[in-house]
């Protein structure tokens, strides 16, 4: 098992900061923080060591799309993706496709347990709301039928985590409440109900909203709609792309002090919603036989419409650090901690002691410079220098 210390000028460990600092590392996990000066075989990190990234929002990576290539490999190429942009845990999500592409990514993600980065899967869809249909293909749009709730449930026990994102008008709260039971978290989003019936989606054990803002209903004053549910549900975790397209910074703001005092219960955590542009050099893809076009930061359909996103989570940190004005403490929790709790998963997000070694470094500008999930190098330059620096403190 992986076993190592490391150092760096500078350790978050979720809660603080450690100066000129050293990272232990037992059977993966982390056995504590303490001062540099006395680990003289500390392995030197580059930048500052903090807790790995994790996307519960991840289409594609690596120039391939989930829907395209829903295979086992499929699912290690998009891992290895973003892991090389500091993301440790990803849930690979498929946006609404056939039943056909739905079985099969669900037999490649109860497969992947093994894949460095692989925390589940997030199926968006197709049990969604037309009217807020977003890049979602109409066509294969359908309510919640006995059959995919079934479907759901065993996929629940098959995955090591499993979302749904499902709309209010298109599954019954006791379809809710079942796939809840089964231990699937249950998001809503791309929907078009009203905050009463957003209530009573939660009430039935929806605990989470897909990219707030996007795709439903809106916040007005005598509306409240989806948004205003959202941020007003004290136990109610809710993703946020934080691109600069998808939600305009001063929104962002107002969401971020609406729930930030929800601590361990609820809140505001950051998605990458990355489609397979991330890591490669693809100028277009498709997506249920439609063009995605890559121009500016952006992916659009032909006509204009928002089709993921175009940054890895740590463009959103930094996004929220340098746009927003957060401190980074509180980004980085945005993008580690804050998912991790959205997920029930308290060993993740953090580098306490007991918590798993998925760690990476990164500069004073906020880039990737190296990663390691379950205290091995995932991806990052000079990785091959550090494995070699550290090869007398491995077990």
């Amino acid at each position: 098992m992986p076993k190592g210390i490391y150092r760096a000028a500078r350790i978050f460990d979720g809660v603080q900061w450690h100066e000129d600092a050293a990272l232990r590392i037992d059977g993966g996990r982390v056995a504590g923080i303490g001062p540099a000066e006395g680990a003289p075989l500390a392995v030197p990190v580059p930048g500052w060591i903090v807790p790995g990234l994790i996307d519960l929002q991840v289409n594609g990576g690596g120039g391939v799309l989930f829907n395209n290539d829903p295979t086992l490999g499929g699912i290690a190429r998009i891992c290895a993706a973003h892991a090389a942009f500091g993301t440790t845990a990803t849930m690979v999500t498929l946006i609404t496709d056939r039943p056909e592409v739905t079985a099969a990514a669900i037999s490649a993600g109860g497969q992947a347990d093994a894949t460095p980065g692989f925390l589940g899967l997030h199926l968006e869809g197709p049990h969604l709301a037309v009217s807020r249909k977003g890049t979602h293909d109409p066509a294969l749009i359908r309510p919640m039928a006995e059959a995919d709730l079934a479907a759901l449930v065993l996929a629940a026990g098959a995955l090591p985590n499993l979302i749904v994102t499902l709309a209010p008008e298109a599954a019954s709260a006791l379809q809710i409440g079942d796939l809840a039971a089964a231990g699937a978290v249950v998001s809503l989003g791309h929907s078009n109900c009203d905050a009463a019936s957003a209530r009573a989606a939660f009430a039935a054990g929806a605990g989470m909203v897909t990219h707030l803002f996007n795709a439903m209903s809106q916040l007005g004053h005598r509306a409240p709609g989806l948004v205003g549910a959202a941020l007003d549900g004290e136990r109610i975790w809710a993703g946020l792309i934080a691109d600069g397209f998808h939600v305009d910074d001063t929104v962002m703001r107002v969401a971020l002090r609406a729930k930030a005092g929800a601590g361990r219960s609820g809140g505001i955590f950051l998605v990458s919603d990355a489609m397979s542009t991330i890591g490669s050099d693809q100028r277009e893809f498709t997506l249920n036989g439609r063009r995605i076009l890559r121009e500016g930061g952006r992916l659009t359909l032909q006509d204009g419409t928002l089709a993921g996103a175009d940054i890895a989570l740590i463009d959103a940190v930094r996004h929220v650090h340098r746009g927003l004005g957060l401190p980074l403490e509180e980004a980085l929790r945005l993008a580690a901690l804050h998912p991790a709790r959205a997920m029930g998963l308290s060993d993740r997000g953090h580098l306490a002691p007991g918590a798993r070694a998925d760690f990476i470094a990164i500069s004073p500008g906020v880039e990737a410079l190296g990663t390691w999930i379950g205290g091995l190098p995932a991806a990052g330059v000079a990785q091959a220098d550090v494995a070699q620096a550290g090869a007398g403190v491995r077990a």
